[in-house]
């Protein structure tokens, strides 16, 4: 036998009795059956998950904020709480008596249409090219079908008319409909990605189907859950939510399985029977798949300390989708490989007794250990250095709501040519909360803010809604019309010059903010631009909180679990420059390959936390093998006994959750392309460089006061620490 081959130690099984054996079939047989029955409850709740969620922008906001406040207003003020559409019709060198008879024809049947509440009359722009129909769709209407059925109606429009739907009710369709995806072609790409991989790594035709079969059942379990908690109001849903829902427990629940199955095979070259082999399996994998597991939720649930909602619908959502991975992996999986038995890994079924052939691929990474630790742990420091330079290039302080989606959006064309021919701002109005005692000051005061083009009282005896009002207001026809008082509060509408996703309109609001601050201190400014703006100063905010959060949180679990000190560190320094350097290559990518034009500032947070609590996922693989052979062999030889053991499985998980990420990228999202990126860059990395040589270099180089305080640090390294443990 070669240095590579070591043959596996046969242990005897105990024959059970009668009631055992009983037992050993009902157990797993009743584990199978109550998945399946969650299975076939939840699954019919894929398609049904977009009912209690929303994609409201302001929904995300928290409750403290200016924008969420206003929000919450508009519909006391306006008698209805609607999100305002604009139509626009447009034509170059001006339009003709057909397209205004068009416009008129089209604003009657906008009226009529179910889910529009009272549209204006068409207004024509001051160049005679283009008109605007102000059409409000009421919030309890099923916003995305109201839109398409605008939409609809201006299927018949003259020849050579250019014709759009946009305003905040277009931009909240366009997102519907790129996310339309999520419970259908996301699945589908992420769980074909996965089987191609599971049957490249296991070249057998049925185990992968047991792995995606316990990935897609705990998925199933998880969407019901999450569904009626949402349905309760327990937990928020969004789109991006729903997305990284799906991912992530595919992925970890994969994952799991991949440890599972790897510490099984083993157990069948050890035992004849296999109720044997599947307790022994779940001896070895149970502590590093609930570490694992815990850390990922763990990590999810620091998100509860985010002031912005969307982070903290994520934390218990994710968290809790990673608790039915864990189910799966550790109940479900075992359950159908007791009953599959080494049939499962046809054609190359385990037997008892085989000789365990080690990868010489890893045996050769371990060699390289051995002989060049230090000039490795330097090397590939070195390199993640250098790419993290790339970071000076991120810009995360936040994008247009016109760059959100990839691809066509009609909303962002009508809103280009809202720009070319009336305020850029109208439809989107900046919203003034304040005393009815100030109401004149506080329109003066909106009107002296550079960048504002008018304002409007809300008045809801008037028959637009609203009165001009401020210097040199208009004469207006109904001029009995009063502003609409609630609680001793008015609300004033300041259409902005430009557009309201721009970075001029958000210097405007801010401007305006301070305008209307000098006249009453309680005087708030909301609507889509200050969302924006409290959106990105929140989201900012909390990663500054959040992210010293997770690193002390998973040091401390590390900690436990190691019983050390020295190793949990390296751990984490090594997750954070892997963090660094996948950030700053994906900055150079997103700057200089895919022309993006910034990023949320949520993505370097969401970055973070998938990347810290999934990379040390890996290094927990790792180090509790090394670990374990450390106080069989000692710790240097347990260094690289636990890489080569861990070397092909770890590396497969890495490449399946890096796939499973990836597959984030087919949904037309700037957010969810760019958390697509850099999580299965970022994963890959950390598989490939650092859990595979920077960390067992490091632990190599530093021996066995890697393990200080605990009695491994303390035994030498000729394999003694097995007798001190046992002595112990």
């Amino acid at each position: 036998m070669n240095a590579t081959e070591r043959s596996a130690q046969v242990e005897p099984d105990r024959r059970p009795g009668g009631a055992a054996r009983v037992l050993r079939v009902l157990l797993p047989a009743a584990l199978i059956l109550i998945w399946v029955a969650a299975g076939g409850v939840g699954g019919p709740y894929f398609g049904k998950i977009g009912e209690v969620s929303s994609n409201d922008q302001a929904s995300y906001l928290p409750a403290s904020a200016d924008a969420t406040k206003v929000s919450a207003l508009i519909p006391e003020f306006a008698g209805a709480d609607a999100v305002p559409a604009v139509v626009v019709l447009a034509r170059d060198g001006g339009l003709t008596d057909d397209d205004l008879a068009y416009a008129n024809e089209l604003q009657a049947e906008l009226s009529e249409l179910d889910g529009v509440t009272d549209p204006s009359p068409a207004i024509p722009s001051d160049d005679g090219a283009a008109v605007q129909i102000f059409a409000p769709v009421d919030s309890d209407a099923e916003l995305d079908e109201v839109v398409t059925a605008m939409r609809g109606l201006l299927g018949d429009a003259p020849s050579g008319l250019q014709t759009a739907v946009t305003g905040p009710a277009g931009f909240s369709a366009d997102l519907v409909d790129a996310f339309s995806g999520i419970d259908g072609l996301l699945l589908i790409v992420a769980l074909a990605a996965v089987f191609v991989i599971l049957l490249v790594v296991y070249r057998s035709p049925l185990l992968p189907i047991l792995v995606l079969g316990t990935a897609v059942f705990s998925l199933s379990a998880a969407i019901l859950a999450v569904w009626w908690l949402a349905y309760a109001g327990v937990v928020q849903i969004n789109g991006q939510v729903q997305g990284i829902l799906f991912i992530l427990v595919i992925g970890a629940a994969t994952d799991y399985s991949l440890l599972y199955v790897a510490r099984y095979r083993e157990a069948l070259r050890r035992h004849t029977r296999r109720w044997d082999a599947t307790w022994d399996a779940l001896r070895g994998s149970a502590e590093p798949i609930l570490a694992s597991g815990g850390t990922v939720i763990v990590g999810l649930l620091c998100l509860l300390f985010s002031d912005l909602n969307s982070n903290k619908a994520l934390g218990p959502v994710g968290a809790l989708g990673i608790v039915f991975a864990l189910l799966g992996a550790l109940t479900l999986l075992p359950a159908l490989l007791l009953a599959t038995g080494r049939a499962a890994f046809w054609p190359f079924r385990p037997k008892t007794g085989d000789v365990e052939r080690e990868p010489r691929l890893w045996a050769g990474v371990a060699g390289l250990v051995r002989r060049r630790a230090r000039v490795v742990w330097i090397v590939s420091t070195l390199a993640l250095a250098v790419a993290a330079l790339g970071l000076t290039q991120l810009q995360a302080d936040g994008v247009a709501q016109s760059e959100l989606i990839l691809g066509p959006s009609e909303a962002r064309d009508g809103q280009e040519l809202l720009g070319e021919h009336f305020t850029g701002g109208s439809g989107s109005p900046a919203v003034i909360v304040g005393p009815e005692s100030a109401l004149d000051e506080l329109a003066d005061a909106a009107l002296a803010v550079d960048g504002v083009d008018s304002v409007v009282a809300v008045a809801q005896d008037s028959p637009t809604g609203t009165i001009p009002i401020g210097v040199d207001a208009p004469a207006f026809p109904g001029a009995d019309a009063e502003p609409t008082v609630i609680d001793g509060q008015v609300m004033l509408q300041a259409t902005l010059a430009d557009a309201a996703d721009s970075t001029e309109a958000e210097d405007t609001v801010l401007a305006l903010r301070e305008a209307v601050a000098e006249v009453d201190a309680d005087a708030i400014v909301g609507g889509v631009t200050a969302t924006a703006i409290d959106t990105d100063r929140t989201s900012i905010h909390d990663r500054s909180i959040i992210i010293p959060i997770v690193l002390g949180v998973i040091l401390l679990i590390l900690m436990l679990l190691l019983r050390a000190v020295i190793a949990p560190l390296l751990l984490i320094g090594s997750v954070i420059v892997s963090f660094a350097a996948a950030l700053g290559v994906s900055a150079l990518v997103f700057d200089h390959l895919f022309g993006f034009p910034g990023a949320d500032p949520a993505v370097p947070l969401y970055a973070f936390v998938f990347l810290v609590a999934l990379g040390v996922d890996y290094n927990i693989f790792l180090m509790t093998r090394v670990r374990e052979e450390s106080a069989r062999l000692g710790t240097r030889e347990g260094i690289l006994r636990g890489l080569v053991v861990t070397g092909s499985v770890i590396t497969s998980a890495g490449v399946v959750l890096a796939a499973t990420f990836a597959a984030l990228g087919v949904i037309p999202i700037l957010f969810l392309a760019q958390i697509a990126f850099i999580v299965a860059f970022g994963v890959l990395l950390d598989t490939l460089l650092v859990r595979s040589l920077l960390v067992p270099a490091v632990a190599y180089d530093i021996g066995r006061r890697i393990w200080w305080p605990s009695r491994l640090s303390r035994s030498d390294e000729r394999g003694t620490a097995a007798k001190e443990m046992r002595s112990a």
